[in-house]
């Protein structure tokens, strides 16, 4: 044993996970001495194969770890065999209907990815329309599974909510809209106006902080229902509209003339945009985070779901152990091992989604891009 001042000795307990230079080993049993000392370091690497533990082999970790879905949200899914997914269904580009009665859109999209991740097949998943008044209940309550209705992460909304927020899955920011005829384009000509706004979101907090920091006065008329906002608007109830400048895009393009509305400049808040499940489920938690992840992850490895085929062959270890051919990090899950190759295929990555839901709403990718191309979309390592 190696003795003097220069050693600063730590005992580990019997139990416990030993890291050195991002290498994790865990053991059992064993009574390992660790210097912490630089020059003395390769004596470590020496007590700790003594020890019966590699340094640096995270493959030859004993696989000792079973998850326990049990009481998870993940089995209830699973032995119902759907996806319960609870969406606006009147958004445009994230959550509506189409002529054919077929739900489209980002949100939807991204609740198809999770329901592959489990079942491999993106259509067992049943839609729910929530307004923004009951959509928490119906996930505190069970009546959903997963909550992706354009819904801004907050912090009161974190705590006091009983919620998990997923991924932020798109960044938006409130915006305003007036009659062109108005001559309403700046903050300060809404002086005594009348401004339309959704009941139960956040627009109605951030438009009266940012209007009341700047002194301006206005009426705010709060409506619960989407549909009934715009209709409010366009027959003249109020001066102005806002909400997230996503949606104002998107109604924008269904108006009878479109040109005569315009979108403020000013962006009044932040507003990132995530899917939530119920709080305390962690396995359930990682199920969605990770189908995220998957769509993010697959566009930055350049896998699309009319290319996936090839890199079967592939031998860049990141990609293999994406797809699941050298790992067990779907198991970890819960899920299958090919869980990620299997959401590409059949939902697309997230560029493809975006370009699907979003990109013909006339709004560009900005800081929804990858981190690669200077956006705000960056995965975790799938290792």
């Amino acid at each position: 044993m190696l003795q003097g001042s220069r050693a600063n000795k730590i005992t580990s307990m019997r139990r416990g996970l030993v890291s050195m230079h991002n290498c994790q080993h865990y053991y059992k049993g064993r009574e390992i001495t660790m210097i912490l000392n630089k020059k003395i370091i390769p004596s470590l690497v020496a007590i700790i194969s003594i020890a019966g533990i590699s340094a640096c082999s995270i493959q030859n970790v004993p696989a000792t770890y079973t998850l326990n879905t049990k009481n998870s949200r993940l089995e209830v899914v699973k032995k119902r065999g759907k996806l319960i997914c609870g969406v606006s269904g009147k958004n445009i580009g994230f959550s509506y209907i189409n002529s054919k009665g077929e739900y489209k859109g980002f949100d939807v999209d991204i609740c198809r990815a999770v329901a592959t991740a489990i079942f491999n097949d993106r259509k067992k998943v049943e839609f729910r329309n929530v307004s923004t008044q009951e959509r928490f209940n119906a996930l505190a309550s069970g009546e959903i599974d997963l909550l992706a209705s354009t819904t801004t992460w907050t912090l009161s909304r974190d705590a006091d909510m009983k919620v998990s927020f997923a991924p932020i899955s798109f960044y938006d920011g409130q915006g305003l809209m007036a009659r062109r005829d108005l001559g309403i384009d700046r903050l300060e000509d809404l002086e005594d106006k009348t401004i339309c706004v959704l009941f139960g979101t956040t627009s109605l907090l951030n438009l009266s902080d940012r209007l009341r920091e700047k002194g301006i006065n206005y009426i705010q008329l709060a409506i619960g229902d989407v549909n009934r906002l715009y209709q409010a608007y366009q027959e003249g109830r109020c001066e102005a509209i806002s909400i997230d400048k996503s949606q104002l895009v998107a109604r924008r393009q269904r108006f009878i003339e479109p040109q005569n509305h315009i979108i403020f400049k000013d962006t009044l808040s932040k507003e990132p945009l995530a899917p939530a499940v119920i709080d305390g489920d962690t396995v359930w938690f990682d199920v969605v985070r990770w189908s995220i992840f998957t769509l993010i992850q697959a566009e930055e490895f350049g896998i699309t779901s009319s290319n996936i085929d090839r890199f079967t062959t592939t031998a860049d270890p990141a990609i293999m152990r994406f797809l699941g051919k050298s790992n067990s990090l779907g198991k970890n899950l819960g899920l299958t091992n090919d869980f990620a190759p299997r959401i590409v295929k059949q939902v697309g990555n997230y560029g493809e989604i975006y370009d699907r839901n979003i990109a013909p709403l006339g709004l560009d990718r900005g800081v929804n891009e990858l981190w690669t191309n200077g956006g705000l979309m960056y995965s975790p390592p799938f290792r």
